[in-house]
């Protein structure tokens, strides 16, 4: 972070190539993703994005994903940021749960709430998505949050 100010937004088309590049840069497929633009959440700093993340929506469920920040930018709460928006945005469209796959972040995810999951236990219409179906290996770990169950100090980090 180059330490001027950033700001959360939605992202557009325009921001395509850099969300691609960030993905990228983090590991991240990015196949599915354009259709999901509508929500997928940025954060600027200019005209620079540092961070995103996206959901979507399958009936009264939400997949979580694209949840990368920059290198330089890491460690400094961009990426707790990004994710408790996506769960209000999640909650925002109707979702009573939020469920993610993930190969690297579990411990991030499990200190704002999520609880590991058996595959056999997703709804049906997620383990259908791309990122089930076939973006993400067998081995990845699925998380799940009950938007009920969200807590605002452990989100907060004050746990």
């Amino acid at each position: 972070m180059t330490g001027g100010e950033n700001f959360l937004d939605s992202a557009g088309r325009s921001d395509w190539e850099q969300l691609v590049a960030l993905l990228a840069s983090s590991g991240l497929p990015t196949a599915g993703l354009e259709e999901h633009l509508p929500t997928t959440l940025v954060v600027r700093e200019g005209d620079r994005i540092l961070g995103s993340v996206a959901i979507e929506m399958y009936g009264s469920d939400a997949l979580l994903r694209s949840l990368a920040v920059s290198a330089e930018c890491r460690g400094r709460g961009l990426g707790r940021r990004l994710a408790i928006s996506a769960l209000d945005l999640a909650g925002s469209l109707g979702a009573a749960r939020v469920y993610l796959l993930t190969e690297t972040a579990a411990s991030f995810f499990r200190r704002i709430g999520f609880r590991d999951v058996p595959r056999p236990d997703v709804p049906e219409r997620l383990r259908g998505s791309l990122e089930f179906a076939s973006l993400c290996s067998s081995t990845a770990e699925v998380l799940a949050l009950s938007l009920s169950d969200r807590s605002p100090s452990r989100e907060a980090g004050q746990m």
